[in-house]
């Protein structure tokens, strides 16, 4: 009765391992799948990889960082032009239109 009884169990056991082996494979095609599946999808929505986003990043911040470093220049710039305009200076002259474009009330050549 006792060898019946190991018999039973060691057929039991191996009955058992071999249905958790066959989960386990199961249980891998099921994930070999779903990934699969889950990459086509991706794919077909044209959905961005993280190394092409972090790069992408990367140069809107590089972008950020020159935009400001211009905004203070043209600030500096704007600030010295602002502080020569008051300085005391000669008014620039004004353009005249020329010989043919003035009327001059002064004495006219040939005329008494």
């Amino acid at each position: 009765m006792v060898q019946t009884t190991n018999r039973f169990f060691d057929e039991m056991a191996r009955l058992m391992n071999d249905a958790a082996g066959a989960a386990q494979g199961v249980r891998r095609e099921f994930e070999t799948m779903f990934r699969t599946q889950a990459e086509r999808i991706l794919r077909e929505l044209d959905v961005v990889r993280r190394d092409d986003f972090e790069a992408v990043k990367d140069m809107a911040r590089i972008a950020r960082e020159e935009n400001e470093a211009l905004k203070a220049r043209v600030a500096a710039l704007e600030a010295a032009l602002g502080k020569s305009k008051s300085s005391p200076k000669a008014p620039p002259p004004k353009p005249s239109s020329g010989p043919s474009g003035s009327i001059d009330s002064g004495p006219v050549a040939g005329t008494a």
